[in-house]
């Protein structure tokens, strides 16, 4: 009821009716002032790109400007090579010249004469003269040397493709340098034929290599060439046991 009244006297005063529109135009231009400070507060800080053209990464298709290489990422064919450096050599070479004795078995028994019994023979006999220069196969470092009590003074040479290739009855002298850690290429003197091998004294003078891949023991002849194997003439004569 008195809100009627209220409005009825309002719309009777002119006074009070500007009084109350001044006063509804100030509210809503209040609000409107609020309204634009939110909007504006959440609006993002951040400044507006560039034009495309000249952000990093973005390049014009139709621009044929120089064109700065990118050092990072040569050109493939501009790569170092990127063949392993550790790969096993493609080629061995003949250690000492000589003639093939015994042949490399890991099944069949073959008699020794030194023993007086039967026992499978690892590696190869190259037969030669005492005092004869042992050359590396292939390019590798000297990885071991000591003394066998069976086969005498040994050297082992690490080559890529975790090949070893294993000289043994040699002598006990080394020549100078030759010492562990050694790098080596192929055909570097390493050593001489000996007669160190107790279980081999009564054999002829020679070599005995051996050579494993990949920890694995293999018969060296089939990582010699044709022609360094035609150099070599194999002799199966051992004695029979019967």
């Amino acid at each position: 009821m008195q809100k009627n009244k209220f409005l009825q006297a309002l719309r009777e005063d002119k006074g009070a009716r500007s009084i109350a529109l001044t006063v509804l135009v100030m509210l809503l231009v209040l609000t409107a002032i609020i309204v634009t400070t939110v909007i504006a507060n959440r609006a993002p800080t951040e400044e507006p790109l560039p034009p495309e053209d000249t952000q990093v990464g973005i390049k014009d298709p139709d621009d044929k400007g120089d064109e700065t290489p990118d050092k990072q990422d040569p050109p493939s064919e501009e790569k170092p090579n990127d063949k392993p450096t550790d790969a096993l050599p493609t080629e061995f070479i003949l250690p000492v010249a000589g003639v093939l004795r015994s042949v490399h078995d890991a099944d069949l028994q073959v008699f020794s004469p030194t023993m007086g019994d039967y026992r499978v023979h690892l590696g190869i006999d190259i037969g030669t003269v005492e005092g004869a220069t042992v050359s590396a196969m292939a390019d590798g470092t000297v990885a071991q040397i000591w003394d066998d009590v069976r086969m005498g003074r040994c050297l082992a040479i690490k080559h890529g493709g975790d090949a070893y290739t294993i000289y043994k009855n040699l002598k006990a002298e080394q020549p100078e340098g030759i010492t562990v850690g050694t790098t080596v290429k192929a055909g570097d003197v390493i050593g001489t034929v000996g007669d160190s091998a107790m279980v081999e004294l009564a054999e002829e003078p020679h070599l005995h290599l051996e050579m494993t891949v990949k920890g694995i023991q293999v018969d060296p002849t089939e990582y010699l060439s044709e022609d360094a194997m035609a150099t070599l003439k194999e002799d199966t004569n051992y004695e029979d046991a019967s």
